[in-house]
This record gives C-alpha cells, sequence and structure tokens, in this order.
C-alpha cells in the first residue's frame, strides 16, 4: 500500500512539474517569440478579415514594458529595438490609453510630413502611387461594394486598400508632422478606420507602444454564426486563409 502512495505521489509531481514546464515555456514564448491576435473589427479589410487569427513577432522592434503580459511596468523604453519599416502591419497598444491593442499600417516614419488629400496619401509632399485594380465585395456581406486601390510606398511595399468613394470622414486631413521616436499608421480600410489620423483618439504611436509585427494568419472562422451552431465550424472557417503571410 505504501509502495502504490509513494507511487501515485510522484506521478502527481511528476504531472504538476510538467505543468509547470508548459506554462513557462508557453508564457517564454508569448513574451520574447510570438503572441496571438485575433481582428475584432474591419478597419484592415481587405487585408485583415473580422475573424482572422494572427502571430504577432514580438522580436521584431525590441522589447519594451508593453512585450510583458499586462505591460508590466519593469523598464522604460526598449531593449534590442528594432526599427519598423513602412508597410508593416504593427500591433501596439493605443496611445490615449496604454492598454487596447490596435493593429494598423505603419506609414509615417519618425521626422515625416503626412497628409491625405482627396484619399491619397501625400508623404513629405509627394503623392503616394495608387492604382485601380478592381472593387471589393465584402465576402460575409455585410458591407457594399468599395473600390479596391493597389497602394505603393516609397520603399516598394504594395498592398491592398478600400475607397468607399469621395468626401468621406478622413480622405481630407491637415499635415501631420510625426515627431521623433513615433510613427503614422493607418487601417487599408480607409473610410472606417480609427488610425493616427485621429489625433484625439489614437495620433502618432510611441516606440514604446509598439508590441510586434504581424506576420501570418493561422486560423480564419467567418463570425456569421452564432458560437453555439458548433456543427457550423467546418463551413465557417476561410480555408484558404489558413496560414497565409501578411504584407
Amino acid at each position: 500500500m505504501a509502495e502504490a502512495s509513494e507511487k501515485k505521489t510522484s506521478t502527481f509531481g511528476e504531472t504538476i512539474r510538467t505543468v509547470v514546464y508548459a506554462v513557462l515555456i508557453a508564457l517564454f514564448v508569448r513574451t520574447f517569440l510570438y503572441e496571438p491576435f485575433s481582428i475584432p473589427s474591419g478597419s484592415m479589410i481587405p487585408t485583415l478579415l473580422v475573424g482572422d487569427y494572427l502571430f504577432v513577432s514580438k522580436y521584431s522592434y525590441g522589447y519594451s514594458r508593453h512585450s510583458f503580459p499586462f505591460s508590466l511596468n519593469l523598464f522604460s523604453g526598449r531593449i534590442l529595438e528594432g526599427v519598423p519599416e513602412r508597410g508593416d502591419i504593427a500591433v501596439f497598444k493605443k496611445p490615449s490609453d496604454g492598454e487596447t491593442d490596435y493593429i494598423k499600417r505603419i506609414v509615417g516614419l519618425p521626422g515625416d510630413s503626412i497628409q491625405v488629400r482627396d484619399g491619397v496619401i501625400y508623404i513629405n509632399g509627394e503623392a503616394v502611387k495608387r492604382e485601380l485594380v478592381g472593387e471589393y465585395a465584402d465576402p460575409d456581406g455585410r458591407r457594399a461594394p468599395a473600390k479596391m486601390y493597389r497602394e505603393t510606398l516609397p520603399n516598394g511595399v504594395s498592398y491592398t486598400v478600400l475607397d468607399y468613394g469621395p468626401s468621406q470622414y478622413l480622405d481630407d486631413t491637415l499635415v501631420y508632422m510625426v515627431p521623433p521616436g513615433h510613427y503614422f499608421g493607418m487601417g487599408d480600410n480607409r473610410d472606417n478606420s480609427t488610425d493616427s489620423r485621429v489625433l484625439a483618439e489614437v495620433g502618432y504611436i510611441p516606440a514604446e507602444n509598439l508590441v510586434g509585427r504581424a506576420e501570418f494568419l493561422f486560423f480564419s472562422m467567418s463570425d456569421l454564426g452564432a458560437w453555439w451552431h458548433l456543427w457550423r465550424i467546418p463551413f465557417d472557417i476561410r480555408y484558404d486563409r489558413l496560414f497565409m503571410g501578411l504584407r
């Protein structure tokens, strides 16, 4: 009996150690390597859809207090700092509260002047190349069709944005001067994105608030069905988006 009891105690101890090791490994990966995020809004359509799940590389921009769970205030600034490039899709903490996760495309670097005129971005006085490539139809059928444009930044990074027509909200803005140590982010769904153009809500993104760079989707699912409709899951998965790289 004693031997059986000791074996049970040993097995229980092994189980506890395994769980502790697993938690520590997961915490290490989440803090220093990759962190999963989900997309709750349509501000990055067509690049990112509601219901997309992606991995963000934490090491791309180095580490700040926002790299840690609950944004533990262990230090200020960044360690092993990496510099975002134009066109990066970045996750960051909303500057106004330091807590809410936002995801936008970096279009402006420190020292840049940014302005939007008639829906076209001007970087340091030069218009960003934009060409019409077609019409976008929402795969979930929730939004009206929009024109799709292929936008190409000065460094050659190219991606698709949506435009719902002239004279939309934030189609014409003042000139923004990006301060040192800050970045300017915009959503690809230009007429439905609260981003750096709205200074009171988001504004310039401090380097310290950067969490990481979006790398690839690992799962995607339509949000049309109720969560308890389990039998719908195989039909609601967007299989063509699984493990899709992001740019």
